[in-house]
């Protein structure tokens, strides 16, 4: 038994207890049953690594171990609107879920060879070192601990994010409302979160006193938002947005403030430590959308994609890559043709809970966003 394999038993075995400390800066909420893309899922929960498979990861990587199982393990959160809903017949929809289905594509050459498991914040990190997922696609923020007490390595961002607040425009509350609009109001979040902390230290920078209420799950606090036993709801404004969108009662006008959110939620692929086989297949998968995206190459027309320079090489072309990294040359041609391309994945998803790519951090670079690819050379 290797070192290594030491060490990421005794990882599994800690890694509750860290997470928890960590807690989560999005949609919480209790575990749904797990389907697959075809059809709803008969089981309960992914079935936890077996020792053969653990060992496989330690002496080589995950990617063999995907490749040779014929399905990707993809955690996601099943309720977060817009970015990964579990639906009545099983299927889970979203902009994370498509992510799932693009790495799937990559790995696998089949979007649909995908078992989703739908986790809770405290569950998500062990998860992933215990074998149940192989990657989340969970609107899970980058942080320092989670990167390093916690024993996560992260992907590129997928989507810029970044905490606000929601309050009732009969309250008071506007657009430009900010932290002195706060005193004394009560405000509901998700119990032992990042999202907690944040509200917690943006009201005692300002001076002004809150009331912090907070619930085990995300349904919960909305609920109490929802009755009125809270006059604030606060998470990354992704997440308002789609509840504002989904719950809003007919009578009232739910408003999000500051203009400026009160931090930083990088949000993107998650998985376990020390292995870049495995990582460089899910980077790659993600920069190979947004790459696609710069030369508008996407869904519907990547098949007529003439395949020279940069864009030939990533889609199997002469000089590609793909085949050093473990996948087929077509790798990331079938990405684009099953899943689509950065945009083609964003505004499906994002466009129709009124999240748009023109003006925000997820903006090509070209564009003055943030999002951006290293070169496919």
């Amino acid at each position: 038994m290797t070192s290594k394999f030491v060490k990421l038993l005794a990882v599994a075995l800690t890694i509750g207890v860290v997470a928890a400390a960590c807690g989560s800066d999005e949609e919480e909420a209790p575990a749904a049953t797990p389907a697959t893309t075809a059809a709803p899922a008969t089981t309960a929960a992914a079935a936890p690594a077996t020792t053969a498979q653990v060992e496989m990861v330690a002496d080589g990587s995950l990617l063999d171990t995907v490749q040779a199982r014929g399905t990707l393990h993809c955690g996601v959160s099943g309720s977060a609107v817009a970015f990964s809903e579990t639906q009545a017949d099983g299927s889970v929809t979203g902009f994370d879920a498509d992510y799932c289905r693009a790495v799937a594509a990559a790995v696998l050459g089949d979007a649909n060879a995908v078992k989703f498991t739908s986790l809770t914040a405290s569950e998500r990190f062990t998860a992933v070192q215990s074998g149940d997922v192989d990657v989340l696609m969970r609107n899970t923020t980058w942080t320092q601990s989670r990167d390093t007490d916690v024993g996560m390595d992260f992907g590129p961002t997928t989507y810029y994010d970044g905490q606000q607040l929601m309050g009732r425009a009969s309250d008071g509350f506007t657009a430009n409302s900010g932290a002195a609009d706060l005193e004394g109001a009560v405000v509901c979040t998700n119990a032992g979160t990042t999202t907690e902390k944040n509200v917690s230290e943006y009201a005692a920078l300002a001076g002004v006193n809150i009331t912090l209420k907070t619930f085990e799950t995300s349904d919960e606090y909305w609920q109490g938002f929802i009755d009125g036993a809270c006059d604030i709801s606060t998470t990354d404004g992704s997440a308002l947005v789609g509840r504002k969108v989904k719950q809003q009662p007919a009578d009232e006008e739910w408003v999000i403030f500051p203009a400026t959110p009160i931090s930083k939620e990088p949000l993107g692929p998650t998985y376990g430590q020390n292995d870049s086989k495995w990582a460089d297949a899910i980077n790659w998968t993600v920069y190979a959308t947004i790459i696609a995206d710069e030369y508008g190459v996407n869904q519907s027309n990547v098949d007529s994609a003439v395949k020279e320079g940069e864009l030939g090489r990533l889609l199997g072309g002469d000089g590609e890559l793909q085949t050093t990294m473990g996948l087929s040359a077509d790798a990331f041609h079938q990405v684009i043709k099953q899943v689509g391309n950065y945009s083609d994945i964003y505004n499906r998803n994002l466009n129709p809970v009124g999240l748009y790519r023109e003006g925000s951090a997820n903006a090509g670079w070209k564009d003055g966003g943030l999002i951006y690819a290293p070169p496919a050379r």
